[in-house]
């Protein structure tokens, strides 16, 4: 595997074939490559946002004793809920809630994501799916502040 497909591979976490086709395509522009990779996984989310989502977990989140969150994040299987990636999106998003205070899920999915503003929290979401394969869904959350 060259260096390019490898280094490539760890940014976007993307398959070894996905990133030599996006490299192949960008004639070995990486920054291109990425857009490519980034663009691919957006289409296949879209694809699976109609899919159930029966497993999740519950995330909950205390920021200095004085902002609580709860949040009920939803996928499609038990083993998908278990992935580091999962309970990573299910934390960063409820550090998000308490940071940012959304009035509802429509709100959250279009606020800019505390970590990276480039991004709204839906293009968060969909990045997942696309890495993991699985719809995901924010299906309710609770802030708590005293």
């Amino acid at each position: 595997m060259s260096d390019a497909i490898k280094n490539l591979r760890e940014m976007t976490g993307a398959g070894v074939m996905e990133c030599k086709r996006a490299l192949d395509e960008a004639k070995g522009d990486i920054d291109e490559a990425k857009n490519i990779i980034a663009e691919r996984g957006l289409a296949k989310a879209e694809k699976k946002a109609d899919r159930k989502t029966g497993s999740g977990m519950l995330e909950s989140y205390i920021h200095n004793g004085r902002v609580g969150v709860l949040l009920e994040l939803r996928c499609e299987t038990d083993f998908v809920a278990r992935t580091d990636d999962f309970k990573n999106l299910a934390h960063d998003l409820a550090m998000h809630i308490a940071a940012m205070n959304p009035e509802n899920i429509e709100a959250l999915l279009a606020q800019p994501f505390i970590k990276d503003s480039s991004k709204n929290i839906s293009d968060v979401i969909k990045q997942v799916i696309a890495k993991i394969g699985e719809n995901m869904v924010v299906e309710r959350f609770m802030r708590y502040e005293l």
